[in-house]
């Protein structure tokens, strides 16, 4: 099993930042990716980023602005939103993926932008 906890939520005003991190416990070596997913009131989940080994992506409406990274080290993945809209307005999740292809899912952490 893999347990994920975000943090780094909260309210920002339009164009500035936040920095979403998610710990990864539990059986952590079945992990073949990890993700961040998001969403708004009335809209179906979407992907937002998802880093693997060596490589990231993004959705289009995030590219250039928000940044995935992880520290494996520290087991943990973070998001980095910058110049953040008020359509960046969501719950985000974290998500994992092990070798065979299960979801694990965080709790989910707001994100608020505000004008």
């Amino acid at each position: 099993q893999v347990r994920l906890v975000e943090s780094g939520g909260g309210l920002v005003q339009a164009g500035g930042s936040l920095r979403l991190s998610c710990a990864a416990s539990g059986s952590i070596f079945r992990i073949n990716s990890m993700g961040w997913y998001r969403q708004a009131p009335g809209k179906q989940r979407e992907l937002v980023a998802r880093i693997s080994s060596g490589s990231t992506n993004y959705a289009d409406s995030v590219k250039g602005r928000f940044t995935i990274s992880r520290d494996n080290a520290k087991n943990t993945v973070y998001l980095q939103m910058n110049s953040l809209k008020l359509e960046d307005t969501a719950v985000y999740y974290c998500n994992a993926k092990d070798v065979w292809n299960n979801d694990y899912w965080g709790q989910g952490t707001q994100v608020t932008v505000s004008s």
